[in-house]
């Protein structure tokens, strides 16, 4: 979809940002300040801005995380996570909670829309008054999981359908059929088909 409203990049954080946790494997990989820190290095977008130029995908935003982290924070991303993972995992069963609980977050976060313009093109992206790095990151992925919603439709929101994996995904794709998180869970299943209809009855 060429005009879409949504950044694929927002959209991936939000994913990454859920997928910390991965609770039939009883892994989460955003227990201490260091993940947190290591987290917002790899998503350059959702930090605090340092200038109100600069623009979210730009290469000198690049491993500019925050360094003054605390344990605070910490408890506050992973609230948030807990909101982004429900989002994802109950938008196809219940939009209208999906709806309520971006709806909420975003207040909480104060996240304000702001237009931008850079290199001969606008474009909105939603921010925090805050300095709060939860506040930008709920502004930056629950955002873009509205957008979602409002282009493509509840649905592209989901979970995977690998019975052991339940890592969530958003399907940015142009037929909407994504059942699976990666093409790995996706090649586990088929293979586990094709073996379920070989075996003896």
């Amino acid at each position: 979809m060429q005009d879409a409203c949504y950044s694929p990049w927002a959209v991936q954080t939000a994913v990454d940002l859920a997928n910390t946790l991965r609770p039939i494997k009883g892994e989460d990989a955003l227990e201490t300040v260091e993940q947190l820190r290591d987290f917002l290095d790899d998503h350059p977008a959702a930090e605090p801005p340092r200038s109100a130029a600069n623009h979210p995908r730009s290469a000198a935003n690049q491993g500019t995380g925050p360094r003054h982290l605390t344990r605070a924070d910490l408890a506050e991303v992973r609230a948030l996570r807990e909101t982004v993972r429900e989002v994802l995992e109950r938008a196809n069963a219940d939009a209208a909670e999906a709806a309520a609980l971006i709806n909420d977050g975003l207040r909480r976060s104060r996240a304000t829309p702001v237009l931008r313009h850079e290199d001969d093109r606008w474009w909105t992206e939603v921010t925090s008054d805050t300095d709060r790095c939860s506040a930008h990151l709920a502004a930056t992925t629950l955002s873009a999981l509205a957008s979602v919603i409002a282009t493509l439709g509840p649905a592209r929101l989901g979970v995977c359908a690998g019975p052991t994996c339940r890592a969530t995904f958003v399907d940015l794709s142009r037929n909407g059929s994504k059942r699976y998180c990666t093409r790995t869970c996706a090649h586990r299943a088929s293979v586990a088909a094709y073996r379920s209809r070989r075996s003896p009855r």
